[in-house]
């Protein structure tokens, strides 16, 4: 690459006419550059200085595993003639996954070290420690990364091929904007994660307590003016009394012979029950999809994943194509003069029915789900039709402000990604 074309497609104004950008390996721009030390299990304590381990090291982000923490005493540190990572050095994990990936240490007021399989980088002053950080988060460095990785099961890129990557290099001031822009970025990101984390475990908290337990007829935390012990029901009562629940087609797996390039007619799958996405891969003909018209989905049924992550339910939304549903998901129509919507969808979703369904922890995968049959036969409690509509729209509206979450923690992603494609050469 010629020096003239060492300019990134994404500038700062202020930088617009300066020189291009130039070459430099990475070792050349520390004044540390070496690994963490082999620290085996007998060499470990209770206390003393903290073992920094490649579990911390995350893209551009240190993790801390406090109740992981590992740690060796003094005298250990002294016999081994560890390395001391201080506070503001950058390690890169040459481990997966992502190997190569990179963090800033942190402040802990604790002396460490670190694992051998991290690398210590300590920038010198011709380098900002921001600006190499965010590059070595980016994708074209990953990318080369992947070029150098070795070994058996868990390959790894060793400290020498690392030390001859080549970084872009511009002005220490551009250098300084560019990791400051991105660094206010991250932490713009970090306080979205937070947020939408806080609303899950609310979530979660509300769905273990605003519906009793099995066998009681009376949650833990209920809206006032709600007195009356919940009535015992077979979950067969809620559900459409001609097709209430019923199992996808196509026997124990998809039968790519039935499935045609392009058409007006869709399968659904069950990722569309997990992720309330409802894009589609297959397609079918108009006979084959009126030939399977008990397995249509309508607007408002619900779908539940009945093979992988087992137990995930969704809503059927307005708008959706024409289409079937495929042997992986389970389709519940309920009975609307017994059964409210919301309440629905988010009672199947509580840690009770999750554990019923699948005879284990919610949320497990390749688990066996129980039977449609003896499903039908469950005694549960259920609250009146307006105790219902209370409870599903108190739901609703917390799904809507995790989606809202969500889609801002999505949207800064997608910037941060942009920048970093266009922000280095």
């Amino acid at each position: 690459m010629e020096q003239k074309n060492l300019v990134p497609k994404r500038r700062f104004k202020e930088f617009q006419n300066a020189p291009a950008w130039e070459k430099r390996k990475l070792v050349d721009l520390c004044t540390t550059f070496t690994d963490g030390d082999w620290i085996e299990a007998k060499d470990q304590s209770d206390n003393g200085i903290r073992l920094i381990q490649t579990g911390n090291v995350g893209v551009n982000e240190f993790i801390d595993k406090a109740d992981k923490s590992k740690w060796i005493t003094e005298d250990t540190f002294n016999r081994l003639n560890c390395s001391e990572v201080y506070p503001g050095d950058i390690l890169i994990s040459r481990l997966p996954e992502p190997a190569g990936r990179a963090c800033i240490v942190p402040n802990f007021e604790k002396r460490m070290i670190t694992a051998v399989d991290c690398t210590i980088v300590r920038t010198s002053d011709e380098c900002n420690k921001k600006y190499l950080v965010q590059y070595l988060s980016s994708e074209s460095y990953f990318k080369s990364v992947n070029n150098f990785l070795a070994g058996g099961t868990r390959q790894r890129i060793s400290r020498s091929n690392l030390a001859n990557f080549i970084v872009p290099l511009p002005s220490k001031p551009e250098q300084k904007k560019i990791g400051a822009v991105l660094d206010r970025l991250d932490n713009l990101i970090t306080l979205h994660q937070r947020k939408l984390e806080k609303m899950k475990a609310l979530k979660s908290a509300y769905l273990s307590e605003m519906f009793p337990a099995e066998g009681e007829r009376v949650p833990k935390r209920r809206f006032a003016g709600f007195t009356q012990p919940w009535e015992r029901r077979k979950f067969i009562e809620l559900l459409d009394v001609k097709d209430g629940i019923r199992r996808g087609p196509f026997g124990s797996a998809l039968k790519k012979d039935l499935f045609v390039p392009k058409s007006d007619y869709v399968v659904y799958e069950q990722q569309n029950a997990i992720y309330d996405k409802w894009e589609t891969r297959y397609y079918i003909t108009k006979e084959k999809f009126e030939e399977l018209h008990k397995f249509v989905l309508s607007e408002g049924d619900f779908i539940m994943s009945g093979a992988g992550t087992i137990g995930r339910i969704a809503k059927v939304p307005k708008g959706i194509k024409k289409g079937v549903f495929n042997q992986a998901l389970i389709r519940f129509k309920i009975n609307p003069e017994l059964t409210d919507s919301n309440y629905f969808l988010e009672w199947i979703r509580s840690n009770e029915m999750q554990r019923k369904f699948t005879g284990s922890n919610p949320g497990s995968a390749m688990t066996n789900l129980v039977p449609m049959s003896e499903v039908k036969e469950w005694v549960i409690s259920l609250p009146s039709l307006a105790e219902q509509k209370k409870i599903g729209d108190f739901f609703a509206e917390l799904s809507d402000i995790i989606t809202l979450h969500q889609r801002k923690l999505e949207k800064l992603q997608s910037i941060k990604k942009a920048y970093l494609n266009e922000m280095f050469v």
